[in-house]
């Protein structure tokens, strides 16, 4: 019987609701998978056929370490997704790579720790002078974390938001916000093997405050969804061009698309989740079991 560890953290402890599932998933699927966190340094990950990250969540406030390990268990082991694809998805940047590749992406200016906040915050704003609200975030992040939306009057926060982060030498970026989150949300399309599984609709969560401190997000609702045709075209070049720049051999073993769309009602690329996201199981029914059998044929294939 194959083996595989499904990798959390010990600061993720008991908050994936992915992982049951999944675990039960594979023992039908005639693997022995076993949750393991990456930081464990009991773990002797060598006993493994694979080690599919899952919710190693931490990885935003440790990205050297965590990059480090997953370098080190690479040589051990069949890390899922691999080591170039990590290494590219952990930081946003990448949404630049594929703006470069013909991808439609929400607009974004990434500031670095070396520059100056308020006048790339201006030349933001004077860029996209028909956004009302804005969106400040670190380009290595998870979910809502360190996010925060501003109007065009509140420019001295959203400045004193970004000189925190330079401050913290984290590269930071700078969005229209898009208005269609509100009504519609956001569509995530989940694709195992290449192949489409499920999707749901996240509605928004950042919300819009006249303090002059990040506010705490809005709780988050999921339901599960059908994604429009165009959505899915999308969904299906993002992954074909992310597999192309990574020059990769097979399809990946799991991806999130996450959409939103323009002033033009067009989808957009907001995230491409290729190392740790959310799969949402619980919304649609058999999707812990289609992965668990892509991580049986995966696991099977010599690396």
């Amino acid at each position: 019987m194959r083996s595989i560890a499904l990798v959390t953290a010990i600061a993720s402890a008991g908050q994936d609701d992915d992982l049951v599932p999944l675990l039960d998933a594979c023992t039908d699927a005639g693997l022995a998978a076993q949750i393991r966190a990456w930081d464990d340094p009991s773990v002797g990950w060598n006993r493994y056929d694979a080690a599919l990250l899952r919710s190693p969540w931490d990885y935003t406030q440790r990205l050297p370490e965590f990059l480090a390990w997953c370098e080190r268990v690479s040589a051990q082991t069949r890390l899922i997704n691999p080591l170039p694809v990590v290494r590219w998805n952990t930081d946003k940047h990448y949404l630049d790579d594929l703006v470069r590749r013909g991808i439609p992406v929400v607009p974004t200016r990434f500031v670095e720790p070396d520059m100056e906040p308020l006048p790339a915050l201006q030349a933001f704003l004077a860029e996209h002078a028909a956004a009302a609200e804005f969106v400040v975030k670190p380009s290595v992040g998870a979910g809502s974390k360190d996010a925060q939306r501003y109007s065009r009057s509140q420019e001295f926060a959203a400045a004193n938001h970004l000189a925190r982060l330079l401050d913290a030498d984290r590269s930071a970026m700078l969005q229209p916000y898009l208005p269609a989150v509100d009504e519609h949300g956001e569509t995530a399309l989940l694709y195992f093997g290449g192949r489409f599984s499920h999707a749901i609709r996240k509605s928004a969560l950042l919300r819009l405050d006249g303090a002059d401190v990040p506010q705490p997000p809005a709780t988050e609702k999921i339901a599960a969804r059908i994604p429009d045709a165009d959505e899915v075209v999308l969904a299906e070049t993002v992954l074909a061009t992310a597999v192309e720049a990574l020059a990769l051999a097979q399809p990946l073993t799991y991806a999130r698309v996450d959409l939103i769309r323009d002033a033009a009602g067009q989808p957009s690329l907001l995230e491409l989740e290729l190392c740790e996201p959310s799969l949402f199981f619980a919304h649609a029914t058999g999707s812990a079991e289609r992965l668990a059998l892509q991580l049986a044929r995966t696991v099977s294939v010599r690396a």
